[in-house]
């Protein structure tokens, strides 16, 4: 399939896919490029570029609203063993997801601009995922039964809490992409540890949300807003630079 076709099929796929269709809008550009393509040098995000951008996508601005529906009239037991195991599951599925992740992209052999452009995508288009998320309509509240046994609340930190509200699929595709990008073992653990962070900060605004969540909402609405608009910068930013690697402009 040639690019010109996969990037007109791209505005087709669902909301949920477009990481996907993103990094196979990259992979397509690989392919019809000259082959021996050189991995000419990208600028490496820095570490406050990373946790920007992991904090936005998989931090706790999706995380308060949901919470405090699953929770409203739980017994604080059941609060804190729901977030306690939201927050693990949620680790081990990006601790699966790097390793996995990492490894599938290294076997393709894409280059590092192409990473870089498609890292770029991904931040672009989740940023304009995040505004168009404000005009969805909200899911009906949960019954409180459903957080009567351990079962049935193990079953709910796995999902809808840890997946797809903590774990979003645009996070691990970045996250994917980052790994990749990072140039050494330290990058990569100190990205590891700032993904570790972010989880601990989940687990910490899940235990307080009850007491504090008018004043969370706010504060994290209006950072929200104020890192969308960076990351959209940013997506573009990188695509620029990444084509201008590549030889595009």
């Amino acid at each position: 399939m040639k690019f010109a076709e996969i990037v007109r099929r791209v505005p087709r796929c669902p909301a949920r896919l477009l990481p996907a269709c993103a990094i196979l809008a990259a992979s397509g550009f690989a392919a019809a490029a000259t082959g021996g393509l050189d991995a000419r040098p990208v600028q490496q995000f820095s570490l406050t570029q990373a946790f920007a951008l992991l904090f936005l996508m998989l931090g706790p601005f999706k995380i308060v609203g949901p919470f405090v529906k699953l929770t409203q009239g739980a017994d604080p037991w059941v609060v804190r063993r729901l977030a306690l195991l939201a927050s693990g599951y949620a680790c081990l599925a990006l601790l699966l997801a790097a390793l996995i992740g990492k490894r599938v992209l290294g076997n393709f052999g894409i280059p590092l601009p192409m990473l870089a452009l498609a890292a770029g995508i991904i931040l672009f288009l989740n940023a304009l995922q995040v505004t168009l998320q404000q005009f969805s309509i909200p899911t009906a509240d949960p019954a409180p039964s459903t957080l009567a046994t351990p079962q049935s609340i193990s079953r709910l930190a796995l999902a809808p809490l840890a997946f797809p509200t903590i774990v979003t699929p645009y996070g691990i595709a970045a996250l994917v992409v980052f790994l990749a990008m990072s140039p050494d073992a330290a990058s990569r653990l100190k990205l590891g540890a700032v993904v570790l962070a972010i989880m601990l900060l989940n687990l910490v605004v899940m235990l307080l949300t009850r007491h504090i969540v008018r004043v969370l909402l706010l504060v994290l609405t209006i950072l929200g807003a104020v890192l969308g608009v960076v990351q959209v910068a940013l997506g573009l930013q990188i695509m620029f630079r990444a084509l201008t690697t590549l030889g595009v402009l």
